[in-house]
């Protein structure tokens, strides 16, 4: 029994298990010290967007940390390692390549802040808002697909994020977080078109007025970061015609969040102004049968 005594205390006393330990010590000692102070976080910072970056801090001051521990310890042998590092780093570097680009991808993200958390972005057949980025993937919120319009499917993506070197971003709400959208409405030939475009700007201005004001100041300030035309942010009512119907365009700017419950609410608003206009009616596309010949037989000759 002294014997296993005698042996458990030599390897207590053995330089490289002494390291280990105040390793592991120091190691836990942080994450034990970073998980409280995300609880913390979560207690006392209300505001998501606030929330999530103090906690994406302290993730990142605890890997320092913890770095600094394993430098602090093994700071007399760094000088073999790094004799090891420089032999396997060719090797490394060949099987790990998507790993480093992505990494690369990440300080770029840092770097630039664009995109950030909270962005909509489409990269390749993925669309959606940015929840997450971590060092190697960005963490997606999908948004279309199977569902309709710019709302949520339920499916979450994580990109690695290598993609901001190999593909085209898209990015809907960075620099000018406004679209320009579209509704047409059709509209019977003996209409008045000029009541209609009188009702239609209207509407317009009415639901659309607001967005128009803010998109505005934004692209004053984009012209001049960016060398870019002045563009039409107030809304604009257009017109077309043929033998069948007046075809109006109704173009607007709308918060790129909302574009799908504002489209709601201009169709919305024309129904009902055009119920309250007599000479203002939706035209159709109708088809009619007006007789059917049946196919003459030719008679048999004997």
């Amino acid at each position: 029994m002294s014997s296993i005594f005698n042996l458990f205390q030599d390897w207590l006393t053995n330089a490289s298990v002494e390291r280990a330990v105040f390793v592991l010590i120091g190691i836990t000692a942080v994450f034990l010290l970073t998980s409280f102070l995300k609880k913390g976080v979560n207690r006392s910072v209300k505001d998501t967007d606030s929330r999530y970056r103090v906690r994406k801090s302290v993730n990142f001051i605890g890997y320092l940390l913890m770095v600094l521990v394993v430098l602090l310890v093994y700071g007399d042998k760094l000088g073999n390692v790094g004799v090891a590092l420089g032999v396997a780093g060719a090797g490394i570097a060949f099987a790990l390549q998507e790993v480093i680009v992505s990494f690369a991808g990440w300080l770029n993200i840092v770097i630039s802040g664009n995109p950030n958390v909270g962005d909509r972005i489409m990269v390749g057949d993925v669309k959606g808002d940015i929840i997450d980025i971590g060092v190697m993937t960005t963490t997606v919120m999908e948004i279309g697909d199977w569902v309709d319009g710019d709302l949520y499917n339920g499916r979450i993506v994580r990109v690695a994020n290598s993609y901001v070197f190999k593909q085209h971003v898209h990015n809907y709400s960075s620099e000018f977080p406004f679209l320009w959208d579209e509704v047409t409405v059709p509209l019977r030939t003996e209409s008045d078109h000029k009541l209609a475009r009188k009702v239609f700007t209207k509407v317009l201005h009415d639901i659309c007025g607001d967005y128009a004001t803010s998109s505005e100041a934004k692209w004053n300030s984009l012209t001049n970061k960016f060398k870019v035309e002045p563009a039409q942010v107030q809304p604009m009512v257009s017109m077309k015609f043929d033998q069948n119907w007046i075809t109006f365009t109704l173009r607007y700017v709308v918060d790129y969040k909302s574009r799908r419950n504002t489209n709601d609410q201009i169709y919305t608003a024309i129904l009902d102004e055009i119920d309250k206009h007599e000479h203002l009616r939706i035209a159709t596309s109708t088809s009619e049968v007006t007789s059917i010949v049946k196919p003459v037989e030719d008679d048999e000759s004997t």
